[in-house]
């Protein structure tokens, strides 16, 4: 059963970053390709429905290593450090959403930028997701290892 939770978290933590990817590769290429009034047109009709996705998701993926490094912590196990780790790494990308793009995309859906100033916008908002990914990924790979820490301990 343990071995089956273990292979659960991985396998949403990696669907998670798997649609990041793919927002950062498709979506956010397409929203640059638009012009400014048919991009804040696009962002007004889908972004409420993209948010909502991606607030189940990064809330899920951030949880799963706290709640591994808790879990590790009461079995006073040497895998908790790589844990604590992972979970740093998920309160800096849930905290990049507070710091960068909560703000940004509420200014998104005001039409607040100019058409040249929106290109420059979406170049930054690229910049930070793809930083975001590489936090997620950096995150997912610490839980893998308190994983396999955790079970040449226990094997």
């Amino acid at each position: 059963m343990k071995l089956y939770l273990e292979y659960l978290a991985v396998t949403i933590f990696a669907i998670f970053i798997g649609s990041q990817v793919t927002e950062g590769a498709l979506l956010v290429p397409f929203w640059q390709s638009l012009s400014s009034s048919e991009f804040y047109e696009y962002y007004n009709q889908f972004g409420p429905g993209i948010g909502r996705f991606y607030t189940v998701l990064t809330m899920l993926a951030a949880v799963i290593p706290l709640v591994y490094s808790i879990y590790y912590k009461k079995k006073n196990a040497s895998s908790f450090k790589f844990a604590v780790i992972s979970t740093i790494f998920a309160i800096l990308f849930v905290s990049s959403f507070c710091l960068y793009f909560k703000g940004t995309n509420e200014l998104f859906y005001q039409g607040a930028f100019s058409k040249e100033a929106l290109k420059k916008e979406l170049v930054t908002w690229s910049y930070w997701h793809w930083s975001r990914i590489l936090i997620e990924i950096i995150s997912l790979s610490f839980l893998i290892f308190a994983f396999i820490k955790d079970r040449k301990i226990t094997d």
